[in-house]
């Protein structure tokens, strides 16, 4: 949640206005066809989220608006160090009784994700107490009713999808608008 009356996004450009701090979040978008069909399936099962499929690689994160322009600099030397790689993802899984989520999972792709994210969360700026271990993956239903979750659960256990991740993207809230992207990051350089 952003900090601050200033600080504000400017709709569809993701662009910012000073103020004390803004909350940031970085993924990987899921390409279409695949990325609509997990965006309807999760409205479907009741989510009121509007957040479009991805897979995170740094959840929501609250940083002073100062901070952007290293924490920028830092997501570029990651992109340009790590390759384009393979992602796959296919059947579903749960962090039940834990929480309350139902995923697409990650087949392949695991590790490049994992490195991602932990070359993202070194930046001081970016560094952050995890409620739990880092395990990628696509939320299709998060807290909705036990019959929702359970349907999503077995609607997608036969979803495949294989695609190339050549970047990942810097997200940005204001508080009052939705998630709107703000930069993407090419992978190699």
């Amino acid at each position: 949640m952003t900090r601050g009356v200033a600080c504000s996004v400017e709709q569809g450009t993701g662009a910012l206005t000073v103020g004390d701090s803004v909350e940031i979040g970085i993924a990987v978008d899921i390409p279409e066809p695949w990325g609509g069909l997990l965006t309807r399936r999760r409205r479907e099962s009741g989510d009121p989220s509007v957040v479009p499929a991805h897979v995170t690689l740094l959840g929501p994160t609250e940083i002073p608006v100062a901070a952007l322009p290293p924490v920028e600099r830092h997501l570029a030397r990651v992109a340009a160090a790590h390759l384009p790689f393979r992602l796959h993802l296919r059947g579903t899984g749960t962090f039940r009784p834990v929480t309350q989520v139902v995923f697409v999972a990650v087949a392949a792709g695991i590790s490049e994700c994992e490195l991602l994210a932990a070359a993202i969360g070194a930046a001081p700026q970016l560094r952050r107490e995890l409620r739990f271990p880092y395990h990628p993956h696509v939320t299709v239903a998060q807290d909705v009713a036990p019959e929702a979750l359970d349907r999503a659960y077995e609607d997608l256990a036969d979803f495949s999808a294989m695609f190339e991740v050549d970047h990942f993207t810097l997200f940005s809230h204001s508080g009052q608008a939705r998630w709107q992207p703000r930069r993407d990051f090419q992978l190699g350089g």
